[in-house]
């Protein structure tokens, strides 16, 4: 008898599967409720997903080299990389930045980096995603004002930003503020873009970074689909109606190796997501029950042993991405395990997506797979496992408190450790990892970011501060800071501050003093 064979969640695969394997079949079509098979009725035989790939290094200027070398070779959407002093809050003239200006991401310290960033990209006509979450309205302030003075109104441009703060505090640990303040932040966001940002998604609930630390593909869909409903929950506490912000929510996904189980993931997603949203909170819009989602290829799959086949991991896990119905899609370089990727291993990555588009038949069919009797069978199986987590999760009192108590950590944790294990005892292969090993060293030409950079930034920030109205400044934190203690939206003294060349570090201190920082006690 051969050995039994599971997903990564654990879900027995069986040899062969079977209609008595499967409950009631999903007899809905492709752009029909609960939308398991795609939220479009003829998804992309109307139009591809928006192949965006994710890039940000060194300064603005340098990005943004990047970005129209990306747009010249096909690329259709941006999607950018903050360093992690832009993350967090601080300039790059801060102790705390030393050494990490521009190494992960772009340094934007200013409204005048932003403007050099987007220097010759028209906003009106391009989308752009920003991974950026606890100084996220101080970037969308910023994207805003670029546009406005390209001449772009608000009501123009269209994109997302990350904004998911509690995946922070669960997962990736670029937080600032405390919950209670962070999530007023978000809320504040909904409220403005729903009368400012029609196009805009105001947030981006992230599962993609709390399966990087090591979740299972259920727990991806069910912490992140629990984040959701705490952010609807204080969105709705904030008088906001269902179906005022509910159409701007967008999730963002990883896509993995199992091929078929990434793509059930995504179908039971949609589904899970859609009765939520109309039995739970009683949406009428069917626009407010789409969940449309970002998806990038995992990260953690790639390896820095034989690179080259990170190519072909890429590949399929983009395939899973696009059979499971994906509105965007980033495709990893296959060096990024290595370094930032070079143009060339950018480009490659590009054309995969592009290749499965127009080459491969994939996306020629609305969900291709629907009906075979393992993919519908790994649908409820996750369905069935994603609801058990959310009950448990609301049982223990919701997303805020499972942050607050490390549940999700230590969930996450487990799963991690379970899975290296089954590397380490050759119970699930890694090529080049525990089986097919070669013993070469590689060489590869990897992106070196420039180590005269971070004085280069520094200085060009000095300059700024010497050379703006100060005194316009110091009356627009006086303002914010009045706002941060009071109830008022704090989107529009933000603007008001960006446009006055206040930096990121000024305006996060300046709500640091307020509202104080996040320390993670567990």
């Amino acid at each position: 008898m051969a050995d039994k064979k599971y997903t990564i969640s654990g879900i027995e695969i069986p040899i062969v599967a079977g209609a008595n394997m499967i409950g009631r079949m999903d007899d809905s079509l492709p752009g029909e409720y609960p939308f398991t098979r795609g939220i479009y009725p003829d998804m992309y035989r109307g139009r591809y997903w928006t192949m965006r790939q994710y890039a940000g290094f060194g300064t603005a200027g340098e990005t943004n080299r990047r970005f129209r070398y990306l747009l010249e070779k096909g690329q259709t959407g941006l999607s950018v990389a903050f360093d992690l002093a832009t993350q967090i809050g601080y300039d790059s003239d801060h102790p705390m930045a030393r050494g990490e200006v521009g190494r992960t991401g772009v340094a934007i310290d200013s409204l005048a980096d932003m403007e050099r960033l987007f220097d010759k990209i028209p906003l009106g006509e391009v989308s752009t995603s920003m991974t950026i979450n606890s100084t996220a309205v101080i970037l969308l302030a910023m994207y805003i004002t670029v546009a406005k003075k390209q001449g772009v109104s608000p009501d123009k441009i269209s994109g997302t930003i990350q904004n998911d703060i509690l995946k922070e505090f669960i997962a990736r640990k670029t937080y600032i503020f405390p919950p209670e303040p962070s999530m007023r932040i978000i809320t504040d966001i909904f409220t403005f873009a729903k009368d400012n940002l029609p196009k805009f998604n105001t947030i981006s609930i992230s599962g993609y970074h709390i399966r990087e630390a090591g979740s299972t593909a259920v727990q991806e869909i069910a912490f992140t689909l629990a984040d959701a409903v705490a952010y609807v929950e204080s969105a709705m506490a904030a008088g906001l109606d269902i179906d005022e912000f509910a159409p701007r929510l967008s999730f963002f996904f990883a896509s993995h190796s199992n091929i078929l189980e990434e793509v059930a993931k995504f179908r039971a997603a949609r589904r899970i997501w859609a009765r939520i949203i109309k039995d739970k909170y009683n949406a009428k819009s069917e626009k407010s029950m789409l969940l449309r989602f970002h998806t990038q290829t995992g990260g953690s799959t790639l390896t820095a042993q034989q690179p080259e086949n990170n190519i072909v991991r890429t590949a399929f896990q983009a395939l899973a991405a696009v059979w499971g119905g994906t509105q965007s899609l980033h495709t990893n370089a296959y060096d990024e395990a290595l370094a930032l990727p070079t143009e060339k291993s950018a480009e490659i990555a590009l054309r995969t997506q592009q290749l499965i588009a127009y080459e491969s038949g994939a996306a020629d069919s609305a969900d291709p797979l629907a009906g075979s009797y393992l993919v519908e069978y790994l649908t409820e199986q996750i369905e069935k496992k994603v609801l058990e987590l959310l009950d448990e999760i609301e049982r223990r009192g919701g997303a805020v408190k499972c942050v607050e108590t490390g549940y999700f950590k230590d969930e996450i944790a487990k799963a991690a450790y379970n899975y290296q294990k089954e590397i380490e005892t050759d119970k699930r292969v890694i090529i080049g990892i525990n089986k097919f090993v070669s013993e070469e060293p590689e060489k590869e030409d990897l992106l070196r970011v420039d180590p005269e950079l971070e004085n280069r930034q520094v200085a060009a920030l000095k300059e700024l501060r010497k050379n703006r109205d100060n005194a316009a400044v110091e009356k627009s934190l006086g303002v914010l800071k009045s706002t941060a203690r009071g109830q008022e939206n704090i989107v529009y003294p933000i603007i008001d501050a960006v446009e006055k060349y206040t930096t990121v570090g000024e305006i996060s201190d300046c709500l640091r003093n307020i509202w104080g920082e996040y320390n993670e006690s567990m």
